[in-house]
């Protein structure tokens, strides 16, 4: 009897060691996994745990490193031989790593870089079009930094790479819309105009009428570069007529674009048809901004152009 006793006096105590031992799995975090701190941050999972790194590469996220605090890379000619590879790889960890690396040597190393530019530009717009938004953000960043260092000698790979950036502008994630904009401002800032008008012009009348606010915006940013002698050089009838027709364009972007763009064209005009002292009430009346557009467009579109630009210059007159 008494062993028996004893026995269940150890099984009673025994009961509550186990509760606690079993209770207690699952509340100490695991090991933490390190990541190349350079492109990738740790996704909480749970409160306290982290994702398997090897397992679970998908769901982490990509740092986005301003241009600024981007490092060179250790060694330029292993990057270089194995740069093409990893652009492509189907690893979008390893994609968004070789586009961080292209920019660091379009920074630091842009004439190593410069022969093999076209294939990797092809990379960068393959990266564009990917489907996660990590990728195409990366890529978006790559492309602004691109523009920055190499400037027209993009020209001839600029096609592909500007239709992207006005389609991921014109679309309804704001993170990739804003960087896709700051990226068509680095076009405009470092692509010269001569170059960069011609390839903006078929998109102002793409059937998507955010894509053509968006080009209309990098062609009014563009013209005002060309500077009085380049405007009149490149045409100032041709750009009123593109102007012209944006006026009355479905968004409100492209109309202001339009109208912007209009007033610049007629101060420049003006500035370089100024009459002559000797024979004034004719001359300025052949030369006036008024008798340049009827000359130029169609009544209906000389009247509308006439009405944003007086308009304006009415405004400056009343705020004087």
């Amino acid at each position: 009897m008494m062993s028996e006793k004893a026995l269940r006096d150890l099984n009673m105590l025994q009961v509550p060691e186990r509760k606690i031992e079993s209770s207690s799995k699952g509340s100490f975090p695991k090991p933490h996994v390190a990541k190349n701190s350079a492109s990738l941050v740790e996704t909480p999972i749970n409160g306290d745990e982290t994702m398997n790194v090897g397992t679970e590469r998908g769901n982490s996220e990509v740092e986005y490193i301003e241009s600024m605090n981007l490092n060179d890379v250790e060694d330029v000619d292993m990057n270089l031989k194995t740069l093409l590879a990893e652009l492509d790889s189907k690893d979008w960890v390893s994609v968004c790593e070789a586009l961080n690396n292209v920019r660091r040597l379009s920074i630091f190393h842009k004439e190593a870089m410069f022969d093999m530019l076209g294939n990797v530009i092809s990379l960068i717009v393959k990266s564009l079009k990917n489907p996660r938004s990590a990728v195409c953000k990366t890529a978006i960043m790559t492309s602004a930094d691109i523009f920055n260092a190499y400037g027209d000698s993009i020209i001839d790979s600029l096609d592909p790479l500007l239709g992207q950036l006005l389609l991921k502008s014109s679309q309804d994630k704001r993170f990739v819309c804003e960087a896709a904009e700051r990226a068509l401002k680095a076009m405009t800032t470092w692509v010269s105009p001569i170059l960069l008008l011609p390839k903006l012009q078929p998109y102002l009348k793409n059937r998507n009428p955010r894509i053509r606010a968006k080009a209309s915006m990098c062609f009014c940013r563009s013209v005002p570069q060309l500077g009085v002698e380049g405007i009149k050089a490149y045409g100032i009838d041709k750009l009123i007529q593109i102007a012209a027709s944006q006026l009355s364009d479905q968004l409100p972007e492209s109309r202001e674009a339009a109208r912007t763009l209009l007033l610049e064209l007629q101060t420049v005009y003006e500035k370089s048809h100024v009459p002559a002292p000797s024979n004034v009430s004719e001359d300025t009346e052949m030369c006036s901004w008024e008798h340049f557009c009827h000359s130029k467009l169609s009544p209906l579109s000389a009247q509308a152009v006439l009405r944003v630009t007086n308009i304006a210059r009415e405004g400056l007159v009343l705020g004087s």
